[in-house]
């Protein structure tokens, strides 16, 4: 009998024959992602009257195991513009070495000229429809901020299909549920953009990671958060944790924990 750890869980071949391995060829059709596996949750981003706030936590989820507690999910582009990915890490992974390739061309190239926010929402955008079409979509969902040609604050989303959406507060995943109505009170449209500050941005962003943090199961405390402006170009810190959460709400809740009828 053989006792080598290789064939460890594997049947005998000496009672059930050597095992055919034609099973493990496929002559079928090409076959792409039917799902995600290992995913990201929401990212969240503000506009505020000099740049805009961005935010995604640093969980990557196997399924619904919290996995992966140390993923980055705000990638910086230049100086100016900054994605944050939700969905398919895999497929977040592709889209780094692909903007990073599309970085080193354009952003360094002898021209001169460097793509702002607005010409790589529309870049991704193409990529992503080409993708649907393809019928192998990148299962992400993206939102890109940072400033356009005329170093406005520049906001805008795209998906697995190529759909895209502008709008001074935009959220992914579960925040577009949750986050989105909170964002929304601090910044209702275009209009009231000028009237929000950095410091109000941030705290907005802060406590929508926060209500996730509590009501989101694919969530963690710790997350990256950037701001992007003119003058300061982007800002990205990491390793943020979030502060002062308080459970005791939970308590009102019937089913949760004991209690006394």
């Amino acid at each position: 009998m053989n006792h080598l750890p290789q064939a460890w869980g594997r049947p005998r071949d000496d009672v059930y024959g050597a095992y055919d391995h034609s099973y493990l060829q496929s002559s079928g059709p090409k076959q792409h992602t039917q799902s995600p596996i290992v995913t990201g949750t929401s990212v969240l981003a503000v506009k505020f009257k000099d740049g805009v706030v961005i935010a995604a936590d640093n969980l990557a989820s196997y399924g619904s195991l919290a996995r992966f507690t140390d993923v980055k999910r705000l990638r910086p582009f230049n100086s100016t513009t900054i994605i944050g990915v939700g969905g398919d890490v895999s497929d977040m992974q592709y889209l780094e070495r692909m903007l990073n390739s599309l970085d080193i061309s354009e952003n360094n190239g002898s021209a001169g000229h460097a793509l702002n926010a607005k010409n790589l929402h529309t870049y991704l955008a193409k990529v992503m429809y080409k993708r649907r079409s393809d019928v192998n979509p990148l299962w992400n969902a993206i939102l890109v901020a940072g400033l356009d040609g005329d170093n406005k604050p520049f906001l805008s989303s795209v998906d697995l299909l190529g759909t895209t959406f502008s709008s001074p507060t935009l959220a992914t995943g579960y925040g577009s549920h949750l986050a989105q109505p909170l964002l929304r009170k601090l910044v209702e449209d275009e209009d009231k953009v000028k009237d929000v500050t950095r410091e109000a941005a941030v705290e907005a962003i802060k406590q929508a990671m926060k209500v996730l943090f509590y009501r989101d199961a694919r969530s963690m405390d710790k997350y990256s958060l950037a701001v992007v402006t003119k003058e300061g170009g982007v800002e990205l810190k990491e390793d943020e944790q979030l502060e002062g959460q308080s459970w005791a709400f939970a308590e009102t809740i019937r089913g949760y924990g004991t209690q006394v009828v």
